[in-house]
């Protein structure tokens, strides 16, 4: 999912923000979030030793992620550039979404997508577990010494054996068929040959396109022994997600989802990430709500039979200003802090919603 709709989320938020008639919370978040996105770090000269040296080191790296340095505090090496291998191919009796040739995803459409008739909620149904399915072995993979090209692999071949196309694969370019994300980076990490190390926490988020529709999840999986204060972001994440889905039902405001979200991360003091954010899916990949995270005044209300995601982003520093690497997908906090996410495709009901892609892994 791509730069562009990152992209789009900070233009909805910065139209909102500048006289459209939004104001209060969302206002005032999308105002503040500029400054915080284009805070920079300057470098020093190369030749910088000690303490000082590290600290520039890290300013560079800030910058540009391929910028060599010491270790971050918490003793971990911040992640850098490392080898994407080459696309792997889909077979072409497979049905595939309209980008997957061409690269460019279709135009965004504000309109909630409605499964309205039971084929159409059952297609739903089938393309949301086979992501959760893949999802969570996908995340039996990680462990030390396990490359996110590895996984990558076992992902794309899982899903075109079941006669689905890897949603990822080539909207808006994006080269690989899952995104994994690592550590600091928030979202939309592409799958390379960098070994996973003992204590990362690496997020999986699967899409399948089965049937003519989409269903998208994620999970933030542990990698052998992870601290204290990771396991708490990683289940605090977890639970903002569940607690946001508890609000949802026919006449609830989609604000609603923002506000629990943000609820749940102050009470930890954590950061919750503002420009990627929740939206349609089904027969499209993206399309409205554009479902805010953070505390907002959104205006909109959920209604029955709506397919949509909500998937947070809270940072352990409380900070959320990020980075975007020159490959135009991967999005990293520009402090470096870790971050952790969690993303459910949902359905709703008469009286609530329902989960097309439950969780069986505990954190």
């Amino acid at each position: 999912r791509g730069g562009a709709f990152g992209e789009l989320a900070r233009q909805k938020k910065a139209e909102k923000a500048g006289g459209g008639g939004v104001g209060g919370d969302e206002g005032t978040a999308a105002a503040a979030a500029a400054p915080r996105a284009a805070t920079a770090v300057k470098s020093a000269p190369k030749g910088s030793k000690g303490a000082f040296g590290d600290l520039m080191a890290m300013g560079r790296r800030a910058i540009d992620p391929s910028a060599p340095g010491a270790a971050l505090p918490d003793g971990r090496i911040p992640l850098s550039v490392h080898t994407v291998t080459p696309t792997l191919p889909v077979p072409a009796n497979i049905p595939r979404p309209s980008y997957a040739d061409t690269g460019k995803p279709p135009a965004w459409n504000d309109s909630y997508q409605l499964a309205k008739t039971q084929a159409h909620k059952d297609r739903m149904r089938a393309a949301g577990a086979l992501a959760a399915k893949v999802r969570d072995a996908a995340g039996a993979m990680v462990k030390p010494g396990v490359t996110t090209d590895e996984i990558d692999r076992f992902v794309h071949q899982m899903i075109i054996d079941a006669g689905a196309y890897p949603s990822p694969l080539n909207y808006g370019n994006f080269p690989k068929s899952v995104c994994t994300s690592v550590n600091e980076c928030i979202c939309h990490g592409i799958p390379d040959m960098r070994p996973l190390v003992d204590g990362d926490i690496v997020n999986i988020d699967v899409t399948v396109y089965l049937d003519g529709v989409h269903g998208d999840t994620s999970f933030t999986f542990y990698c052998g022994d992870v601290s204290d204060e990771a396991r708490d972001l990683v289940r605090t994440t977890r639970r903002a997600l569940e607690e946001a889905i508890h609000t949802i039902k026919p006449g609830s405001k989609l604000s609603e989802i923002g506000r629990r979200i943000q609820q749940v991360a102050d009470e930890k003091k954590y950061g919750v990430v503002e420009n990627y954010v929740g939206h349609g899916v089904g027969e499209t990949f993206h399309s409205g709500p554009t479902v805010f995270h953070m505390a907002n005044s959104q205006p909109g209300v959920i209604e029955k039979d709506m397919t949509f995601t909500v998937e947070p982003m809270l940072t352990l520093t409380g900070r959320i200003a990020e980075r975007t690497w020159p490959d135009k997908w991967t999005v990293v906090t520009a402090d470096a802090g870790i971050t952790a996410q969690f993303e459910h495709t949902l359905l709703v009901t008469d009286d609530g919603v329902e989960i097309l892609t439950p969780y069986t892994w505990e954190c």
